[in-house]
């Protein structure tokens, strides 16, 4: 398996007043090769939410099947609709491709041009100009390196703040220098592209005056995260599941009392528990040597859904999560930060606490609540693989 990931993520900020935004972001993975589109439509509201959506499925299904860059020019021009009040049919657009998590191939028509940071630094690149159908495109064939990520947007992002905070916007220059200052070498291309959203949205002083869309692309390391919770239907499956689970790389998470005292007994080490509430609404965690995080089960694994549901919320930008250090955000920062691939290890076992209806949580069946957090995980293009026992 090639080791090499491709990671993705995105946020938009509707125009004020506007229910639908006129930007679209479409990606597209297929075996080693990844597709993103970003698409802006003229104008705002409806109109511009359609000219947008079909420019991105269109250009994303093609370039994904192998088509080249001119058929799908083409198409796009023959089959977008016409403006009645303009007269023209027209939607800008972002392509990008990776190929096996190391060739890139970018094309841009009339978006501002995608910032690529290396090393946490703006890396200048080559663009080819080329005419299709009247319209002047850029290509650019870049080599990738690890730690590379290429941030995208629409022109909603360097209108930022015009004739509010800023006189002429916030320009090119100016969002890379943000880029940069804000860079870490484990953040995540949904991180990158929310602190982006969150600086664009105080420009714009809450009321946005475009539709604004950043979208990031990060090459990185594949990681895998294994997280347990709940004991087996049958005691006697004790050791098999434990066999089992320690034989998977990566890093490990145990969620649960009863979870944990089956790990502390197979692995002969001591339970630690501290004591301090970060938050009161989540139990402390725990610490045993040989695990990177153990936790509660329901109750904390219900709060990371919650969070899951922001994170990917592609109109939030919640990330406040990597800034704390109680169980459910420790959870967060492994599965959406950290891994690539993750597989859940989820005990049968019925727990009578979990049937209680005074619990805080509108839960009532663990398997629930792994099948939700795995949804959210796929959405956020994680590799998610459920056991049970």
């Amino acid at each position: 398996m090639n080791n090499m990931f491709v990671e993705s993520g995105y946020v938009s900020l509707n125009k004020y007043g506007e229910q639908l935004c006129g930007d679209k972001v479409e990606t597209i993975s297929y075996e080693d090769d990844f597709t993103i589109v970003l698409a802006d439509g003229l104008g705002s509201g409806v109109k511009a939410n359609i000219l947008s959506t079909l420019t991105s499925k269109i250009i994303g299904t093609m370039m994904a099947s192998g088509m080249p860059i001119e058929d799908c020019v083409e198409t796009i021009a023959e089959t977008l609709p016409v403006c009645q009040v303009r007269g023209v049919a027209y939607s800008t657009f972002t392509i990008l491709q990776v190929h096996h998590g190391r060739e890139a191939y970018l094309v841009q028509f009339d978006n501002p041009s995608v910032i690529l940071l290396r090393g946490g630094h703006a890396f200048p690149y080559e663009m080819e100009k080329k005419t299709i159908c009247g319209k002047t495109i850029c290509e650019s064939h870049i080599h990738c390196e690890l730690g590379d990520m290429f941030i995208l947007m629409s022109d909603g992002v360097i209108h930022a703040g015009i004739e509010r905070t800023l006189n002429y916007g916030w320009q090119l220059p100016q969002v890379t220098e943000f880029a940069e200052g804000n860079f870490r070498p484990d953040m995540s291309a949904q991180t990158m592209a929310s602190r982006i959203g969150e600086a664009c949205k105080d420009l714009y002083m809450e009321k946005p005056g475009d539709d604004t869309t950043i979208a990031a692309l990060r090459i990185r390391e594949r990681q895998l995260v294994n997280l347990i919770i709940g004991p087996p239907v049958n005691p006697e499956d004790d050791e098999k599941v434990m066999q089992l689970y320690f034989s998977k790389e990566g890093k490990r998470i145990v969620c649960g009392g009863t979870t944990s005292n089956i790990i502390s007994r197979y692995l002969n080490k001591p339970i630690k528990t501290e004591i301090n509430y970060e938050d009161p609404s989540i139990p402390p965690i725990a610490h045993i040597e040989g695990i990177d995080l153990v936790t509660e089960g329901v109750l904390t694994l219900g709060k990371v859904l919650e969070i899951a549901e922001s994170f990917s919320n592609n109109t939030d930008f919640y990330t406040q999560f990597r800034d704390k250090h109680d169980g459910a955000s420790l959870i967060a920062q492994m599965l959406f930060e950290e891994a690539t691939d993750i597989n859940f290890f989820v005990g049968r076992a019925k727990n009578a606490a979990h049937q209680n209806p005074s619990l805080p949580l509108s839960f009532s069946l663990k398997l629930k609540l792994i099948e939700e957090l795995t949804k959210r995980l796929e959405e956020m293009g994680k590799h998610v693989k459920v056991m049970y026992f």
